[in-house]
């Protein structure tokens, strides 16, 4: 057998293609990866500027929302006050008006009652006299 420098050339050459290609896609892979971490790392840092800033204006605008809150509840508080003073001065003013109507109507009852009782007191006097003088008569 002759050997043919051709031939052995030719399988060299055709069994280097798929190690060169191997290797080149070793180095896109590794291209690849180098791409995605830097990917994810600018990713990874707009992230956190982003739910820094998002941080900030929640607290910001929880504070805000908390001072308002307290400043309802001062104002409420404070016209509840007023409504209860306002009420309770109502109320006291209306007891007092009541107050004066039932002395009234009291008094005047009282004055009714004290002549009905010395009316009837003189006709009960009265009609025992008359009986008193009947039994006198009737005595004699």
């Amino acid at each position: 057998m002759k050997f043919s420098w051709k031939a052995v050339l030719a399988a060299a050459l055709f069994s280097a293609v798929p190690l060169a290609l191997a290797q080149d896609a070793a180095s896109d892979v590794k291209k690849g990866a180098e791409d995605t971490g830097h990917g994810t790392k600018v990713a990874a840092k707009d992230t956190a500027k982003g739910t820094e800033k998002a941080a900030d204006k929640t607290g910001a605008a929880t504070e805000k929302g908390a001072k308002a809150t307290g400043h309802a509840t001062k104002v409420a508080a404070k016209d509840t006050a007023k409504g209860t003073e306002k009420a309770a001065d109502a109320t006291g003013h209306a007891t007092k008006v009541a107050a004066k109507d039932t002395a009234k109507g009291t008094e005047t009852a009282a004055k009714k009652t004290g002549s009905a009782v010395k009316k009837g007191t003189e006709d009960t006097g009265h009609a025992m006299k008359k009986a008193g003088e009947k039994t006198e008569d009737a005595v004699k």
